[in-house]
């Protein structure tokens, strides 16, 4: 029986491997490196077949790694983190602009606050780009993401921002005018949840129906702070017009939802270092 050879395995196969037993499809390290999933499948099996061994169990539906699969992968992990750490350190791969992809809510309320600390921390030129909502998102690969989901998406580096919590605020001399379920509601259109999910939660009348209606969450604060009404609002985001007194809580209830706001970016983007600062930077602590 002739011997396989490891001499010269092609880095590609090995990445394949890696981004495939990482993330637990071949689906999903086709999108995180940019490749088809037929062109993952074989680089895997070409490295399979160097190796003499099964990496993968192939099932309908789904993968999982072999026993010999599952002890290689932490070797594999230490080996590309380490060449990524020395290519950065020795060639200097950083680079000194970065391009963050966000709403211009989550941009004037969240990132600017910030910018200071995370210029002063990366030393980088900081680009803000405002999320246009589209039927097809477009691919950037050129940014750095805050997007509103679950954090399951196939890249490299995410983190939330934040944990998402809500609760209704309104300016303090609108409370004058009565109990705040009676005053005039303000409602912000998309992916948070809204005044049905709170009065389903906590049992309060779905009245009155909103008066105003926006698109984006900084209008709606402004109104707020116009005392044009009441907003079911992400706490977080208005935490500095709480601490400034421009708005006030109205019930110490708050709901809780899974989905927030997730900082995201591909290695391909920053370094391991620029995305600690990053982080450390401008998710809640």
């Amino acid at each position: 029986m002739q011997t396989p050879s490891f001499d010269q395995l092609p880095l590609e196969w090995i990445r394949a491997f890696e981004a495939a037993a990482r993330l637990g499809s071949f689906t999903a390290a086709a999108a995180e490196t940019g490749l088809t999933q037929s062109a993952i499948s074989q680089r895997i099996g070409h490295l399979e077949s160097r190796l003499g061994t099964r990496l993968f169990l192939r099932l309908s539906r789904q993968i999982s790694l072999t026993p010999e699969g599952e002890a290689w992968l932490p070797h594999v992990q230490l080996a590309l983190e380490g060449l990524r750490d020395s290519t950065e350190a020795l060639f200097g791969v950083a680079r000194n602009r970065l391009t963050i992809s966000a709403s211009s809510s989550i941009t004037d309320l969240w990132i600017v606050p910030r910018l200071a600390r995370l210029t002063q921390d990366t030393g980088a030129e900081i680009r803000l780009r405002t999320m246009v909502v589209t039927t097809g998102e477009a691919r950037e690969d050129d940014a750095i993401r805050v997007r509103y989901g679950a954090g399951d998406w196939p890249v490299a580096f995410r983190a939330p921002l934040y944990e998402e919590r809500l609760s209704p605020v309104a300016a303090p001399a609108l409370f004058e005018q009565g109990a705040w379920a009676d005053l005039p509601r303000i409602s912000v259109a998309g992916p948070r949840p809204g005044w049905r999910q709170w009065s389903e939660r906590f049992g309060t009348p779905t009245t009155p129906v909103p008066h105003l209606r926006f698109d984006t969450f900084a209008s709606a604060l402004a109104a707020t702070r116009a005392g044009l009404g009441v907003l079911l609002a992400s706490l977080p985001l208005v935490q500095a017009d709480l601490d400034a007194g421009t708005v006030k809580r109205a019930s110490p209830r708050e709901l809780t939802h899974h989905e927030t706001y997730w900082l995201l970016a591909t290695k391909e983007r920053l370094s391991r270092r620029q995305w600690h600062q990053l982080t450390a930077s401008l998710t809640e602590t």
